[in-house]
């Protein structure tokens, strides 16, 4: 089968692989789309750091936002698993500890990541090898675009309930990727009034579009209240920058993971009796927001900037073509294209 590998910082390619087999509770997943985003960026650049703390070998292969259909099951697997439209959790715990029983298997210590930790191949591939434990079934109403972008959308619908948003609320966005658009669309969906922060011009007319209240550099926000902040950039200042911002009570939301460490001042923290909350995967929120899609309660395809193959993903992950267009962020691959 065809699988994009990464062979090297910065070097990928199509190549010819061997196709998974089903072990007992495993199934094959014939991938249909599957996305690109910050996290592959980074990887497919091999930063050292980032590949010794998920535990990742050359050669990569990346991919975690996916759907598909399952076209092989493994023993002790239900056939009526067969032939039906998935996506699946990203998050793979031991499914025995402590945390894992809890239903916190996202942060499992032992936990693999597919496309992300541990060398379990990810969704840039004809085939996937997925535990049947981390299936979803996507209804026909969620098309395999809508599908490729259900692991985002969780983070994003995870990132707006943790900060306690409802109707009424005034919501501030902190980032114009894809989380953070995402982010803004599922808060607008609890009748919230949301604003959004960042730089690039064509995308904050993006989510004028999307129908936010407003849409923001750093030098023309306004100071109005600010019941929550949700940070969804990759700059080591902007948890900061929340914490400042958010109203005395308020909820500040971490879900943008930046290259260098973010300080934060404590003292601003408890004096204003602030609560902090990090976003570690979507995993809690897969179901929610598949739901959301099928109702057509929220709509992340105006977030998609273009369809590839997997023989145009080097040239996306490597910066050859740009990532977005029109401010859109999100690049999906039709793998069977």
């Amino acid at each position: 089968m065809k699988a994009f590998l990464v062979t090297s910082p910065a070097t990928g390619s199509v190549s010819d692989v061997e196709a998974p087999e089903p072990a007992a509770g495993q199934v094959v997943v014939q991938i249909d789309h599957a996305g690109i985003c910050g996290t592959d960026v980074s990887l497919f650049r091999g930063d050292p750091d980032r590949l010794a703390q998920l535990d990742l070998t050359f050669p990569l292969r990346l991919g975690h936002e996916w759907n598909g259909r399952v076209v092989e099951i493994g023993a002790g697997v239900d056939p009526v698993w067969l032939g039906k439209r998935v996506t699946g959790d990203t998050m793979l715990g031991c499914g025995h500890c402590e945390r894992c029983l809890a239903g916190r298997h996202n942060v499992c210590a032992e936990r693999y990541e597919i496309g992300v930790r541990g060398n379990w191949p990810g969704a840039l591939a004809d085939r996937l090898l997925v535990p049947v434990t981390a299936l979803y079934e996507l209804p026909d109403s969620v098309t395999p675009q809508l599908g490729a972008m259900v692991e985002p959308g969780a983070n994003a619908l995870r990132s707006v309930q943790s900060a306690g948003v409802q109707a009424g609320s005034r919501v501030l966005v902190l980032g114009t990727g894809t989380i953070g658009l995402l982010s803004a669309l599922f808060a607008l969906a609890e009748g919230a009034e949301v604003h959004v922060l960042g730089r690039d011009r064509e995308a904050l007319e993006l989510a004028r579009s999307l129908g936010v209240a407003g849409a923001w550099t750093r030098d023309e926000l306004p100071a109005l209240v600010w019941h929550a902040v949700i940070d969804a950039t990759n700059a080591a200042d902007m948890p900061r920058f929340a914490v400042d911002v958010v109203e005395p009570g308020g909820r500040v939301v971490l879900v943008g993971i930046s290259g260098d460490p973010s300080l934060i001042d404590t003292r601003v923290v408890g004096g204003k009796d602030v609560t902090l909350v990090g976003i570690l995967a979507g995993s809690p929120a897969l179901q929610a927001t598949i739901d959301a899609y099928a109702s057509g309660r929220v709509d992340p395809l105006p977030l998609i900037s273009r369809v590839i193959g997997l023989d145009e993903v080097a040239d996306a992950l490597s910066g050859a073509r740009p990532m977005k267009s029109a401010g859109a962020p999100k690049v999906l691959v039709d793998v069977a294209r």
